[in-house]
């Protein structure tokens, strides 16, 4: 009994698990049936999604509209009344739409450009297509209709086309309700198409305010389709615009043009009357401007040259060249500019006297400055940095600082090298403005006038320059160099990266020929000329557009003459020339000014004495040097 007991019972365990796998095996079963009933529902669907686009194609080929705006319909409902849920088949219903649309769209595309581009009239089979597929040729044929319409504001399309256009499909019942309206808007727009495309020729020139401002004033007179179009493209344009137009107003206060930057947050202002950013930086703009008046009067120019960096260099016994009498030094710089600012002058830019727009005829502009102050114009005299002046103390070359600073670079007494700001008269009159911003008229700094023969800047920037720069350090002693056609390119890199920081911070550059010519008075026109495209393809390349020429020494050449028609035939339209006394003239497309040379020899000059005192003005480390020697 135990043991057929044992095997009952064993028999019944498994009886139990075999039911619970039948149970397992009739879910699965029922899953499969609704899995089967699910796949074969979708392959129809997808089945009658993939035929839906020939069907509506073959539709419209043959002419049944009809069928087709109704296949186009019901997919359409079938996208209303899908559930939020059903995303995905949504999602290709929609781009059933979209493909119908676009079959629609290519073939009135057609039929629109053959109206516009050749006069074609359309016919019954165009009639018949255009109105009979209803709601999607009425949208595509009013896009048309607002293009054409906007490309007559803009000049683009002539009148006779447009009223071609709106005469042919006008009289199509389903696009009455967008060609009416505009029809009668024609005559508006042509009137409006003038100031229009003024807005647009401003805006193409990257002036955003002259655009808007314009789009404003036309916006103001016009109501329906102009008034319309004015409202979308202010709107279009004050969106592009505020980013760049917020950084260049940023940028001219960084550069000190005050008067720029007051004049473009004003208008901005006016654009973007809410914005709490333009409001702050037009106040502080406004904190250093004042009232301007047009002058008349003299403008002072003077002359420097390279300053003396090292006082020890220059006049120590060892060192001590009796050429530092040609330059001052940096004290005595600094000094001629506090003098000048506690006398009313302020910096303003020589090219403001001028219009030169039309190459072949130079207008005279009034210059204006800020109310009780009166003109000055700094040039600094042939900046090559030339090895024969080294001897003087002067700099060697122009750096750039790890803030993009232009500093000069020297050697001191003990053979080191030295870089600072105020080593060279850039960086001294760069430091006095940035310490007292009313020293400059909108920015303006000064002129660089510079050569080519040895070097640009204290770099050898031609191969022609080699064996001079070698000579000039032969004759005080120092070792020659070797440079190669990869050392040049370096260097022009170099001298072109301190122009644009120079050109950005308000400097303008002149020639002074490319060989420093003693006496262009006394110089024949081909030496001239030879020197000039010398001076054209290896320094001029460098700073791109120049208009000014320094005659060296003061040795001009007067207007008419042949050669100086040559050099204004070349773009030059100012020149200097020199005298201790204020003088400039306008003559046959060019303005003549006098320089006046300050140097340690011509701090002296009576001419002076209304400018700066001389004896706040010469530096003790020359004079102490003087008596030590005399002493000694």
């Amino acid at each position: 009994m135990t043991v057929f007991s044992s095997e009952y019972h064993v028999s019944e365990d498994e009886h139990k698990d075999t039911t619970g796998y039948n149970l397992a095996a009739i879910l699965c079963a029922v899953m499969l049936i609704a899995l089967t009933i699910s796949t074969v529902i979708l392959g129809k669907k997808t089945a009658y999604e993939m035929d839906a686009i020939p069907s509506f194609t073959q539709a419209i080929d043959e002419g049944r509209y009809t069928d087709a705006l109704e296949l186009y319909r019901s997919i359409q409902d079938d996208v209303l009344k899908a559930s939020p849920d059903a995303q995905a088949s949504n999602a290709s219903r929609l781009k059933l739409l979209d493909d119908m649309e676009n079959i629609v769209r290519e073939r009135v595309n057609t039929i629109c450009d053959r109206v516009i581009n050749n006069r074609y009239t359309l016919s019954a089979s165009d009639i018949n297509f255009l109105d009979s597929m209803k709601e999607l040729t009425s949208s595509i044929v009013s896009e048309r209709l607002y293009s054409l319409c906007e490309n007559f504001l803009l000049g683009k399309v002539e009148k006779p086309v447009v009223t071609f256009f709106f005469d042919q499909v006008q009289p199509i019942g389903n696009f009455a309700a967008t060609a009416n309206p505009l029809h009668r808007e024609l005559d508006f727009i042509e009137t409006a198409t003038g100031d229009v495309q003024t807005a647009e020729k401003s805006l193409s020139k990257g002036d955003y305010i002259s655009a808007v401002k314009k789009y404003t004033q036309v916006n103001a007179s016009y109501t329906g389709f102009v008034g319309d179009y004015c409202d979308k493209r202010i709107a279009s344009i004050k969106e592009t615009m505020y980013e760049p137009m917020m950084a260049e107003g940023e940028h001219l206060l960084q550069t000190y043009k005050f008067y720029s930057a007051e004049k473009l947050f004003s208008d901005l202002a006016v654009i973007f009357p809410e914005d709490e950013m333009i409001k702050s930086n037009l106040l502080n703009a406004t904190s250093y401007t004042s009232e301007v008046k047009e002058y008349r009067g003299k403008i002072e120019c003077i002359c420097v040259r390279s300053l003396i960096a090292d006082t020890d260099v220059a006049f120590s016994g060892r060192y001590h060249s009796s050429n530092t009498d040609l330059y001052l030094t940096v004290s005595e710089f600094e000094k001629i500019l506090q003098n000048l600012y506690e006398r009313g002058y302020v910096l303003v830019d020589v090219e403001d006297l001028i219009d030169q727009s039309d190459p072949s005829f130079l207008l005279e502009r009034n210059l204006k400055v800020p109310k009780g102050k009166k003109p000055l114009v700094v040039v600094i005299e042939n900046l090559q940095l030339s090895a024969s002046s080294y001897r003087c103390g002067t700099c060697r070359r122009l750096v750039l600082n790890d803030e993009n600073q232009v500093c000069g670079e020297y050697q001191n007494s003990a053979g080191e090298t030295v870089v600072g700001r105020t080593a060279e008269a850039i960086g001294v009159l760069d430091v006095f403005v940035e310490k007292h911003p009313d020293f400059t008229y909108d920015g303006a700094k000064g002129i660089i006038s510079v050569s080519g023969y040895e070097s640009c800047f204290g770099y050898v920037v031609s191969a022609d320059e080699i064996d001079d720069r070698n000579k000039a350090l032969s004759a005080i002693n120092l070792p020659q160099v070797n440079i190669t056609n990869a050392d040049i390119d370096f260097n022009r890199e170099k001298v072109m990266e301190i122009v644009s920081v120079l050109k950005d911070n308000g400097w303008k550059f002149a020639s002074c020929t490319y060989s420093y010519i003693d006496d262009c008075r006394h110089t024949e026109k081909e030496i001239l000329m030879d020197d000039h495209t010398k001076w054209m393809d290896q320094i001029g390349s460098l700073f791109g557009e120049v208009h000014m020429l320094v005659y060296p020494n003061g040795n001009y050449i007067a207007g008419t003459d042949d050669r100086a028609v040559y050099y204004k035939n070349r773009g030059f339209r100012i020149f200097f020339g020199g005298g201790a006394t204020p003088y400039y003239t306008y003559g046959d497309n060019y303005l003549f000014l006098d320089r006046a040379m300050m140097s340690y020899k011509t701090l002296t000059r009576k001419a002076y004495k209304d400018l700066f005192d001389y004896n706040q003005i010469v530096d003790p480390a020359r004079t102490a040097k003087k008596d030590n020697k005399k002493s000694n």
